[in-house]
Formats: C-alpha cells, sequence, structure tokens
C-alpha cells in the first residue's frame, strides 16, 4: 500500500480518501503540517491562562461559554470534556467508518487552526498506521456543535478509555495501548474541544457511502444493458444523435455506456421488439433518469469533498496575527443535505430498476410469465419482485430528508442543527437496499436472455452472464431464492467495486 502525506494545503479526492482510509496505508504528517500545529498549539496554550476568555480554552462550552473556569483546571477541562460528551448508543461503526474520521479529523488538524497539539495529531496517525480502531456507537450526533458525541468516543482511546478493535478483536483500550507500549495522553488547553468539535463523524460515512454510490451508479447502467437485450429493446433512444444536443451532459454519458454495454447484440432486430420503438418508460428513460442521478451524485460529491477539506471546528486560531475567530464551522448542514440529496438520487436508481424486473416478469416480448418454462406448477421469479417492491418502498420512505428538521439543544444555545446523523445513516441504509435490488433485476435480466433462444448478447454482457451462471445456475425449476439472492447482491457488489477502481473513482465521481 502506498503512503500518504498529509499536507497543509492539498485538496484530497474521493478515491485518495478511500484509499488512504484503507488498512495498511501508510499516514504521514509533513514537516509542514508538523510545524503550523506545534505553532498554533504554543500559542493557545499561552492565551489559556490569559486574561481574555478564550470559548472552550478556558470557558465552558455551549451555553456556558460565559463560564471562566478556575486557573489550573483548563486540562482538566478538555479531559472532563471527552468524558461527558461519550454518550453514543446503538451499533458499533464500521472500522471503514472509524479509519475515515480518524483521517478527515487529521485533515482537520493539518493547517494548525484549530489549535490541537501535536502529541494528539501524532497518536491518531499511530492508531492508523496500526490499525487501532477505536469503538464509536453510530447514534447520538444531530450534526451542529459538530458530531459531539461520536467523536468523543473516537478520542477516549487516546485517554486510554472506551474501547478499541485491533484485528477483529474488541478490548479495553487501556489494555491495547500497555500493549502498543503507549502511554495515555495528556491533552493540552485545545485538544478535547478540537477532538469533538468538526463535522468528520457524518463526513465519513458520507464519503464511505459516496465511494459505493459512485461504483453502483456505474453498474446500474451495465445492468439496464442487460435488461433492454433482454426485453429486446431499441436502440434508439441512447443514440448519440439523439443526446448530443442535450445540456445535461450526464445523459450523453449514461447513452454512451448503454452503447458500449449493448454493442454487437441483435436485441433491436428481432421480432418481439416493438414496431414503433416505444418502450416502456422504465427502460426509454434510462439516460434521463440515470443522467439525473449521476448530475446529483457529482454535485453532492462536490459538496461533501468541500466540507471535508474544510477546518471544521470552533474557535479557529491564527498566530501569525495574533487572532482568535469564533463561528460556526462546526454546523454540518452541508453534508446533512448533501446526504439527503444522495438518498433521494439513489432511490431513483433503485425504483426504475424495480420496474425493469416488473416488466421482464410481465409476459411479453416473447417471454413466459415470470420466466419460468413450466408456470402453474412453477411459480418461477414472481416473489422476487415483490422483494424488490419492499425494498424499494422502505427506500423512498427513507428518502425524506432529515435535515428540513431541527431540534433546539443546550438551554437555546445551540438552536438550529443540521440531523447529519440521521441522514447519512439512513443514507447507508438506502445504497443497502439498492444492491439487492440491483442484484434482483440482474438476476432476472439472465433469467430473461435463457429463455431466449434468438438473441445474441453482447459481448460484454455475454461474459458477464457467463461468469454469473458460475455462482447462480439457471432457473428450471422451483427452489429457496433467498440464497440466489444473496450470493447474487455479493456478484454485483464485487462487479462494482471491480469496475470503480478499473475505471478510476475520480473519473466516475465527477466529470
Amino acid at each position: 500500500m502506498a503512503t500518504y502525506v498529509i499536507e497543509p494545503d492539498t485538496r484530497w479526492s474521493l478515491a485518495d480518501l478511500l484509499e488512504a482510509s484503507e488498512p495498511g496505508a501508510e499516514i504521514q504528517l509533513s514537516p509542514a503540517s508538523r510545524r503550523a500545529i506545534a505553532d498554533t498549539s504554543d500559542w493557545v496554550e499561552d492565551l489559556s491562562t490569559g486574561p481574555n476568555l478564550v470559548y472552550g480554552v478556558n470557558t465552558g462550552f455551549g451555553a456556558l461559554a460565559d463560564a471562566r473556569v478556575r486557573a489550573g483546571d483548563e486540562y482538566e477541562l478538555q479531559r472532563r470534556h471527552v468524558l461527558s460528551h461519550a454518550c453514543g448508543v446503538g451499533n458499533a461503526s464500521p472500522s471503514a467508518v472509524v479509519r475515515m474520521m480518524m483521517l478527515i479529523k487529521l485533515l482537520t488538524f493539518r493547517s494548525g487552526q484549530t489549535g490541537v497539539s501535536l502529541s494528539v495529531a501524532d497518536r491518531l496517525v499511530d492508531m492508523l498506521n496500526h490499525r487501532v480502531h477505536p469503538i464509536v456507537p453510530e447514534r447520538g450526533t444531530v450534526g451542529a456543535s459538530g458530531d459531539l458525541s461520536p467523536l468523543a468516543h473516537l478520542a477516549l482511546p487516546l485517554l486510554g478509555l472506551g474501547q478499541v478493535e485491533i484485528d477483529g478483536e474488541v478490548q479495553d483500550a487501556a489494555v491495547a495501548l500497555r500493549d502498543l507500549g503507549w502511554q495515555p495522553l495528556r491533552l493540552g488547553a485545545k485538544d478535547g474541544l478540537a477532538l469533538t468539535n468538526g463535522t468528520q463523524y457524518i463526513s465519513s460515512v458520507a464519503v464511505v457511502e459516496l465511494g459505493r454510490i459512485v461504483a453502483l451508479a456505474e453498474t446500474a447502467d451495465l445492468i439496464a444493458s442487460m435488461s433492454l437485450q433482454a426485453f429486446s429493446c431499441a436502440n434508439r433512444f441512447f443514440h448519440e444523435r439523439y443526446h448530443r444536443r442535450s445540456g445535461n451532459p450526464w445523459r450523453r454519458v449514461v447513452a454512451d455506456a448503454l452503447s458500449d454495454h449493448t454493442r454487437d447484440g441483435n436485441h433491436a432486430t428481432l421480432p418481439t421488439a416493438a414496431p414503433s420503438m416505444q418502450d416502456p418508460y422504465s427502460f426509454r428513460c434510462i439516460p434521463q433518469v440515470h443522467g439525473a442521478v449521476r448530475e446529483h451524485i457529482g454535485f453532492a460529491q462536490s459538496s461533501i469533498l468541500n466540507e471535508v477539506d474544510t477546518v471544521s471546528d470552533n474557535p479557529l486560531f491564527f498566530p501569525d496575527d495574533e487572532l482568535a475567530l469564533f463561528g460556526g464551522n462546526l454546523h454540518g448542514e452541508s453534508v446533512a443535505m448533501s446526504a439527503d440529496v444522495l438518498a433521494i438520487a439513489v432511490t431513483e436508481l433503485g425504483s426504475i430498476s424495480e420496474r425493469r424486473t416488473y416488466q421482464l416478469l410481465s409476459g411479453r416480448r416473447g417471454l413466459p410469465d415470470f420466466l419460468t418454462a413450466d408456470p402453474g406448477v412453477n411459480s418461477g421469479l414472481m416473489i422476487v419482485q415483490y422483494t424488490a417492491a419492499a425494498l424499494v418502498n422502505e427506500m423512498k420512505t427513507l428518502s425524506h430528508p432529515a435535515s428540513v428538521d431541527s431540534i433546539p439543544t443546550c438551554q437555546l444555545q445551540e438552536d438550529h442543527v443540521s440531523m447529519g446523523g440521521t441522514s447519512v445513516l439512513k443514507l447507508r441504509q438506502i445504497v443497502d437496499d439498492l444492491e439487492t435490488v440491483l442484484a434482483i433485476e440482474w438476476l432476472t435480466a439472465c433469467q430473461a436472455v435463457d429463455l431466449r433462444d434468438d438473441l445474441v448478447l453482447s459481448d460484454r454482457c455475454r461474459a458477464l452472464h457467463h461468469e454469473y451462471r458460475g455462482v447462480v445456475g439457471r432457473l428450471d425449476n422451483d427452489r429457496v431464492l433467498s440464497e440466489d439472492i444473496n450470493r447474487t447482491t455479493e456478484f454485483i457488489r464485487e462487479v462494482a467495486t471491480h469496475r470503480a477502481y478499473e475505471r478510476g473513482l475520480v473519473e466516475l465521481g465527477s466529470r
């Protein structure tokens, strides 16, 4: 694995973030980043004992911002801040999210403006490089005033508290630190607040899901191409001339993908093709719908990566100008709204996919009812569409935006919050559902292909169909299909991952 050096000003791409957060990647702070962090931390240490109130350094937090702490308690303030804010509940976050949290937190620290101490930054680097993953409960953030609760759980092991996961084993952080020969840290004047403040939890979940979404959007074009061949659709609706004057470049991208995926197939010339070439919208409008999805994925990706590149904390320090600035970089509205946009876009991919599955089972275009050669005694693939419908209903329900809600906290000091935690967690469920819905369409399309003696598949789809039949066999007589769906979902996940990294997530995500 490569070494990734964190510089003060370098912008990171989606591919960079996903690859650098993989276990085995080595992370380093550049000399410039180390110098910036150390210089600001020294200045903040001096401020902490000075005459002026400095929020979160020598004052309480939230509605306690005007309460000056007793002299000598500045360091205990930071420790107790972490302890009191560790209020998370629910399942432990996946290690991919936890690693991304540590990485994005380091990107926030790299300019030195947060006032965090170098020892804290170095410990996060060590934890990433030694694959030490704090146990971070998924639920408890409202996505403003930072992701306080999950970030507090991320910080606990630095103090020798909480739990960590190493090589799949969960153990007390105190035991893990002892085995590694690491001492618990004594937090500096801004360390507790710098660790817990910011949007690194919701940003991390969003980035991890973005990687999946970008790959699945590409794969959805491929699956749709198999379906339109099995349904003997026309090829005019994705003709290059039809989309040349479109103001939406993503329609052309999808149309080109359909052309590539179906090249040299004979589906449009079959006698079962509609003479009018007016195929159902779930086929004929693939460029418009898939293109709109890609367009909004691109918007959300840009917004989320902008947040990753932001120094998401409060206050920020500029020692060269002897300036401390107070503001709202702790508010996660951009990520929350972007996650809600992604939820809607991903749901539309699932919705149109389920409609193509339904069409393939409808007994039209020369295909038998429910894709069984012996209907009556066999129900064929009748009920897989029910499963897809149930999942799409769940996707539609979850796609209601969470970011339009706000419940005030902290005695009305934090009177508007983003609810980004809800936005990103329901997005993950929607993406999980999409994988299965697309898998059901693929399973159905491959069965339809097997029942067409007159169809010549394109080379690309024929090769994938052959590979898939080594995983899931053709359905000749009824059998339990749950395992078929599960194996197909894993197949589609592997296809999506392979295609994404083969072509580069940057190319797929922002065109």
